[in-house]
């Protein structure tokens, strides 16, 4: 280890950059800095490649909604960023487990089971999870596999090489269950209901106790003035309440890391290369599964485009996991989404509490894509959300079976389309339509743009009322037209264009609904007989945007009917 030994401190050291050592001057810095920039919403849709994460879930627990929000996000991001993209894009959406560390170590011992065993059950738990909520990763990654010890063993050498590792005796607070050193300022103390006095971790709520240990440290504190200026744009981190929080971090001194832990006290894990007296510590194990999703050493696509993660976790993915990569020459993630949790009634979601929400039994009761369109319909990013199931029903029943389902259903009644055939707009009706059509068309003109860029934003609750508020308006459209009287009149234009005009507003919502509500989606476009090559989010946009409605002045058929979505009983 260059044959130094050092003491690491609870103080930072001054601030300085390595990263772009020697550089001076901050235009040429600006120059090297300034390819990082780049959002989902506009270079990636004309981008070759595309690389989305979710954080690797803990092993020591079963999987709750909350693990199910992280990869519904970022699923339907990459869905969203397929349906933009052309068909020869590269995309990589990536999740897994963490699976090493003392909590694993632990939850294996009380559980009799040794831990490669215990993490093989629960992985394979969250796996399950996803497949069954129609979350399609390209890349499920494991820390226990062995290209992954090989990706972290060649990073942590990496960084010994630059001289960004030393050892050093680290004493602190630590906290087990969040695997992680403290501060004072990031400790409090409280009053348990017995009276009795605790440390615990101001931000966690877990307990904290003082540990004192000999450690490999890394450099945190050498890059704090690179951390704030990758901080710079504004889009790194949203929503923007947690970039705040990051640079608030950050106005404070950091101090060194500890990236190992004795083996005596923590054999769960991936032995320092060279000293099986240390296992590198479970977060710098845990981090690098995005490199070994890339294939480091060697990268076959990098950085990550979108780190997707929870609020939890944003000091380790917002300040660790930058400074590591800086550390090691490689380029920080271009982006990060952080959302919030979920609260159950209005309580935290505890085991302790018994309210944890167990997502299969959701599927049951609510159907895969029922329990998608929930997630994100109430899950907002920037605000703890609540999970209520007296809202959850109310919500599908009126969102999906009510609006959408009736409006399709009442549209392709065999009734008024015994032909099964929708024909082209009239063009004079649209003329002469009465104010709620015009007010309909109106919305369906700034349906693509605005529901994109909520997506874009990964405010999918905020596109999803888009769509719903023109399946509303188009519902209110045909029950003051009544299509039903207009059947019996000798001509049908007027039916035709009215019924052409609903279907239209159903057709985009059918496109829009597709990274939320995939199979739901898909039924709706297989009732309206639309082909598979024209559902992108290209086609989006073909209706009533086009100057001269070119998609409106052809007619096509229907294809077989179904029931959209079944009602649900409380």
């Amino acid at each position: 280890m260059a044959g130094q030994t050092r003491l690491a401190t609870l103080s930072a050291q001054t601030a300085k950059s390595s990263f772009l050592k020697g550089i001076g001057q901050r235009e040429k810095r600006k120059i090297e800095w300034s390819h990082f920039t780049r959002n989902i919403s506009s270079e990636t849709n004309s981008s070759k490649s595309f690389f989305i994460t979710t954080p690797i879930f803990y092993v020591n627990s079963q999987p709750h909604i909350g693990h199910l929000y992280s990869a519904l996000l970022a699923d339907a991001a990459h869905r969203f960023q397929q349906l933009q993209g052309k068909p020869t894009q590269t995309t990589i959406f990536s999740t897994g487990t963490d699976e090493h560390g003392l909590k694993v170590q632990r939850a294996a011992a009380l559980n009799g089971s040794d831990p490669l065993r215990f993490c093989n059950d629960v992985s394979e738990k969250f796996k399950s999870l996803f497949d069954s909520a129609d979350v399609k990763y390209t890349h499920y990654v494991r820390t226990t596999e062995e290209k992954h010890k090989l990706a972290v063993e060649h990073f942590f050498g990496r960084l010994r090489e630059r001289g960004h590792i030393y050892r050093g005796n680290y004493s602190g607070w630590y906290c087990v269950p969040d695997e992680a050193f403290l501060t004072e300022a990031q400790v409090q103390e409280v009053t348990l209901p017995s009276g009795e006095k605790r440390l615990v971790s101001a931000e966690s709520g877990q307990p904290v106790d003082w540990n004192s240990e000999d450690n490999y440290m890394f450099e945190l504190s050498k890059f704090q003035s690179d951390l704030l200026y990758w901080l710079n744009d504004e889009k790194r981190v949203q929503p923007k309440r947690f970039r705040e929080q990051l640079r608030r971090w950050l106005d404070d001194d950091l101090r060194d890391l500890s990236v190992s832990r004795p083996s005596a006290r923590v054999s769960w894990g991936i032995p320092v290369p060279d000293d099986d007296l240390h296992t590198i510590y479970v977060w710098v194990d845990a981090l690098i599964n995005y490199l070994t999703v890339s294939g480091y050493p060697k990268l076959d696509l990098w950085p990550p485009d979108v780190q997707v993660l929870g609020k939890d976790i944003l000091r380790f993915h917002g300040i660790y996991w930058p400074a590591l990569l800086i550390g090691a020459g490689l380029e920080p993630p271009r982006s990060i989404l952080c959302h919030s949790h979920w609260t159950v009634e209005g309580q935290k979601m505890s085991k302790s509490l018994g309210n944890v929400v167990c997502p299969e039994d959701c599927i049951k009761r609510y159907s895969a894509d029922g329990l998608r369109y929930l997630l994100l319909r109430m899950g907002t990013p920037h605000f703890d959300s609540n999970w209520s199931e007296a809202n959850a029903v109310h919500l599908l029943n009126v969102e999906l079976a009510d609006t959408l389902g009736n409006l399709l259903s009442r549209c392709t009644a065999p009734s008024l389309n015994p032909n099964r055939q929708v024909l082209p707009l009239n063009p004079q009706f649209l003329q002469e339509m009465p104010l709620s059509g015009q007010k309909l068309v109106e919305q369906l003109i700034n349906l693509p743009a605005a529901v994109g860029n909520h997506y874009s934003d990964f405010n999918f609750y905020r596109g999803l009322e888009v769509v719903v508020a023109a399946a509303r308006r188009a519902n209110a459209f045909v029950q003051e037209e009544k299509p039903w009287e207009l059947k019996n009149l000798p001509d049908r234009t007027k039916l035709d264009s009215v019924l052409r005009v609903a279907l239209e507003t159903v057709r985009m919502a059918g496109i829009a609904l597709q990274p939320v509500v995939p199979s739901v989606a898909s039924q709706i476009l297989d009732t309206l007989g639309i082909p598979i090559h024209q559902r992108s989010w290209a086609n989006l946009q073909a209706g009533f945007e086009d100057p001269k409605h070119r998609h409106l002045s052809t007619s096509f058929s229907l294809g077989p009917r179904k029931k959209l979505f079944t009602k649900i009983k409380l």
